[in-house]
């Protein structure tokens, strides 16, 4: 377990937050020879990144199953960023971003397997086909001890009974088939009884993939260092001094005391996605009376941006997305709660597709959640409401589950009585349901249908890009992202906004130094993950591209504080 904190004491370098950014940070400065204390308010470590799917956009990395370039990679920057370009930060993460993962792989607990996932717009200038994107390696959690308990658990919408799935879509599919196959049923029973074994003896899944694996890797090599994670400890204040940022005053469970960091404190807080003042004023479908519901920890409520703003850091809403973008349902929870359910798998598959309330489809459903979301955003313009439906025949929903309502043979009762799913045997028996214009959605469906038998889609170009195939299904032929949708009954699931974190955050210098309103470095003063404002200016080119600048400018945040730049 971590040492008790106390009044008076000095480390080299205080982070506040146990992100991937964070923690990052602090196994590099530790490595490198510093004293380091990490906090955490939440009673949990691991952050946003344990809910995270745990994959880092890391253009050239040495995984990479296809050839890459740097020349590549930084068109593909400047296309994506736009009028937000930052070309010494682009410079730095592409020359260092590899090298961070080589180092983390080398000294450390951190590990990675490389993915195929494809740039999320592979077809512009510098965009790949795959090999940009690497995930963190499935981690045994018991090798943390006592502070297993403290490790935030997975967002449980995306586990099945608090077991997480492999990263690979053969894993899910074994789950998929588990009542039409000999082999699947085994490997099925084979992962549930071992899970049961970890629930038993652990009181959790122990097992963990994704973000949840890598949350585990970066505080295990934290421990490694003898460096402590206190949670249950927010920071309430910045100390200031002749000579910069000296430290911090810190809420402990004992009472409040004050740490002095030598070398500089670094605000790792993870954004403001849960600042319900800040988002009014920056979300457009907020601002128009419209609802967010957001699968982001309730921590993350832009502490670290508060604290840097406290004592000068600038900081503006000012990329043309804030966050990044996720389409999210509600999952009932009983007594009027609900979780959220991120829509990232159900989309790309043939034979569901989504309609706003006039029944019109508005965007091509196998874009990434963040395009998804803008077009949603954009779609409602100048309505109240921002939402849709995803809608599914009895084939598809059936096959693939749609959202939190799993696949056969798990019975979608559950989903209809609880009010998740509407039903319906006709489509306007459907559309009456949700409140959807009949007429709209059977005009539209119809006219989907017409060109969907052919596998094509002229309306929304679906399944045109290598991103759009590669979470659809390879089975359905000429295109594994449409189907008609045409044997009844009918099901839909209502999509709200929501996001994986905000893009806007305090202005640093390369080194993560936090800026003032005059653009001079606050001496002793650092920002990493969403505290920093994100080099992607506010859009979303591929999978990590948040956890991959998260570690690369820890990484040299790290080293800048130990001297080792």
């Amino acid at each position: 377990m971590a040492k008790t904190l106390s009044d008076g004491q000095v480390c080299d370098v205080l982070v506040i937050g146990s992100g991937a950014g964070g923690l990052a940070t602090a196994v590099t400065a530790a490595k490198h020879g510093l004293n380091v204390v990490v906090i955490e308010k939440e009673p949990v470590f691991g952050g946003t990144t344990a809910f995270s799917g745990g994959v880092l956009w890391v253009p050239g990395n040495r995984h990479c199953g296809a050839p890459d370039s740097r020349d590549a990679a930084r068109q593909y920057m400047i296309e994506e960023t736009g009028n937000f370009y930052d070309a010494e930060a682009v410079e730095a993460y592409l020359e260092t971003a590899p090298q961070m993962l080589d180092w983390f792989e080398r000294e450390t607990s951190v590990a990675f397997v490389p993915t195929l996932y494809p740039d999320y717009h592979p077809d512009a200038p510098g965009g790949v086909d795959v090999g940009r994107s690497v995930l963190a390696a499935p981690f045994d959690t018991s090798a943390l001890g006592e502070n297993m308990k403290r490790l935030r658990p997975p967002l449980s919408t995306i586990t099945f009974m608090g077991m997480m799935f492999n990263s690979s879509n053969a894993d899910i599919k074994h789950f998929f088939n588990a009542t039409k196959s000999v082999t699947s049923f085994l490997y099925v029973t084979r992962r549930l009884a071992a899970h049961f074994a970890e629930l038993i003896r652990y009181g959790r899944g122990a097992n963990v993939t994704s973000g949840n694996a890598l949350a585990a890797r970066l505080a295990k090599s934290c421990f490694d260092l003898d460096v402590p994670i206190h949670t249950s400890c927010p920071a309430n204040k910045l100390i200031s001094g002749p000579d910069g940022i000296t430290g911090a005053v810190i809420a402990t469970p004992r009472g409040e005391i004050t740490v002095t960091a030598r070398k500089g404190v670094v605000l790792a807080a993870g954004g403001f996605a849960q600042d319900l003042e800040k988002i009014r004023q920056a979300y457009p479908h907020l601002k128009r009376g419209g609802e967010h519901f957001t699968p982001v920890p309730e921590g993350n409520t832009g502490d670290g941006i508060d604290l840097g703003t406290s004592v000068g850091g600038k900081f503006d809403v000012q990329f043309p997305n804030t966050s990044a973008w996720m389409p999210v349902s509600k999952v009932p929870t009983g007594g009027g709660k609900f979780t959220a359910f991120p829509h990232l798998l159900d989309r790309y598959k043939p034979g569901i597709v989504a309609v706003l309330k006039n029944g019109q489809r508005f965007t091509n459903e196998s874009e990434s959640y963040h395009d998804v979301g803008a077009a949603l955003i954009a779609a409602c313009e100048g309505e109240q409401e921002t939402a849709c439906w995803l809608i599914a025949d009895r084939t598809a929903i059936r096959k693939y589950g749609l959202g939190f309502a799993k696949p056969a043979p798990v019975p979608l009762s559950i989903y209809l009585r609880n009010g998740y799913l509407k039903s319906g045997r006709t489509l306007a028996e459907l559309a009456e349901a949700c409140g959807i214009d009949p007429k709209g959605l059977e005009t539209s469906i119809t006219a989907y249908n017409a060109s969907a038998r052919k596998g094509e889609d002229p309306a929304f170009h679906r399944g045109s890009t290598a991103f759009n195939r590669y979470l659809a299904d390879p089975e359905v032929h000429p295109n594994p992202c449409v189907a008609p949708i045409d044997s009844g009954p009918f099901y839909a699931v209502k999509i709200v906004m929501g996001d994986l974190g905000t893009f806007d955050g305090l202005e640093t210098t390369v080194e993560g130094q936090v800026l003032d309103r005059q653009g001079a470095a606050i001496p002793g003063l650092y920002a990493v993950g969403n505290d920093r404002a994100s080099i992607m200016g506010g859009n979303y080119p591929g999978a990590g591209i948040t956890l991959g600048p998260a570690m690369t400018f820890g990484y040299i945040t790290g080293r800048h504080l130990a001297g080792a730049a």
